[in-house]
């Protein structure tokens, strides 16, 4: 029998938990294609390697931005090797539940299970990724108490305010990591006259890029062509004018938990100023973001231990309750038969 799975299809990031293995693969969502044959070379952290590194007729693309499928059929293909990847194939068919942003529209979400179906999967299920990340964070989200979970993935950021076991509030927007890494871009090429990658901009937000002021921050050397001369170029970037780059990007964030805040019941909100707020997504990473948020929001905020598996460690979690349900379906019909 097949063992189901659970995908968090993120924009930056895919994981896939296995039933009763756990974590099983953990790359960046990208993939590598031949636009002349339509062949896939590589997926993963091989595709990502080649990244602003291919000639004209291989293209290493993110097939998902701001939580939402731009190509389908690469994206299909994307999920379809996951799935060879994990052991399915035409006699072991699993099903899969898929996290996805609760931004997306509907058709969007359409688009995200028909491709999982078409790649190999029985069934495929939708999960909102703030709802998974709580249920990865061991918060009580079917007690009468309100959990409020920030989700900064690479295309969006989630707010979302649960109770009961349902959303009470939710304020999401399509402003994650990734437009920090443009707005890095945006501010070497305006201030310096210099093009950098994706890449290096992401390297640039990793090593000295902050949402406040943070002690220690060295300066950074980076490479890049020079936009007047076309020749290679070195120029050094301190902390402070990436950190202020990037804030008009982390402001729109913080403003999207803010409102969701103001969407909250009293009641709820006594609950966050005990407990916190909890941070999650590979954007809560960023040096000094849970410090940022709680300065402009007044509540604590806590960082999770599993900020970058949260969400599918939650959605494994559901995916192994179905086991359980399994087993005591077949239980039952056991006795039944006796």
């Amino acid at each position: 029998m097949a063992k189901n799975l659970a995908i968090d299809l993120g924009t930056a990031n895919t994981l896939v938990y296995q039933e009763n293995e756990g974590i099983v693969i953990n790359e960046p969502s990208v993939i590598a294609v031949n636009r002349k044959t339509g062949e896939v070379l590589a997926t993963g952290e091989e595709a990502w390697r080649m990244i602003g590194k291919t000639p004209g007729h291989i293209v290493a693309v993110r097939p998902l931005r701001g939580g939402a499928i731009t190509d389908f059929d690469v994206t299909e293909k994307m999920i379809r090797l996951l799935l060879q990847r994990a052991g399915v194939s035409r006699f072991s068919r699993p099903k899969v539940l898929i996290c996805v942003p609760s931004a997306i529209t509907e058709i969007e979400r359409r688009a995200v299970t028909d491709a999982t179906r078409r790649a190999g999967a029985a069934d495929a299920q939708l999960l909102e990724q703030p709802v998974a990340a709580a249920i990865g964070a061991n918060l009580p989200i079917s007690d009468p108490v309100g959990n409020l979970v920030i989700d900064i993935g690479g295309g969006t950021t989630e707010t979302v305010v649960i109770s009961m076991g349902g959303i009470v509030a939710l304020k999401a927007v399509r402003v994650g990591s990734f437009d920090i890494d443009a707005e890095i871009q945006a501010h070497v090429r305006r201030s310096h006259g210099i093009a950098i990658g994706e890449r290096t901009a992401e390297q640039i937000k990793i090593s000295i890029g902050s949402a406040m002021v943070m002690p220690g921050l060295a300066d950074a050397e980076v490479r890049g062509r020079d936009l007047v001369s076309g020749l290679p170029k070195t120029i050094i970037l301190t902390a402070t004018e990436i950190r202020e780059a990037i804030n008009p990007v982390i402001t729109k964030m913080i403003e999207s938990v803010i409102q969701c805040l103001g969407k909250a019941p009293p009641e709820l909100a006594q609950d966050f100023l005990k407990r916190g707020m909890y941070v999650v997504g590979g954007g809560a990473l960023l040096k000094g973001m849970p410090e940022r948020i709680a300065f402009e929001t007044q509540v604590p905020v806590v960082l999770s231990d599993d900020a970058l598996e949260a969400v599918v460690l939650g959605a494994g979690a559901c995916v192994e309750k179905w086991s359980e349900m399994r087993m005591s379906f077949m239980d039952s019909r056991r006795e039944i038969s006796d």
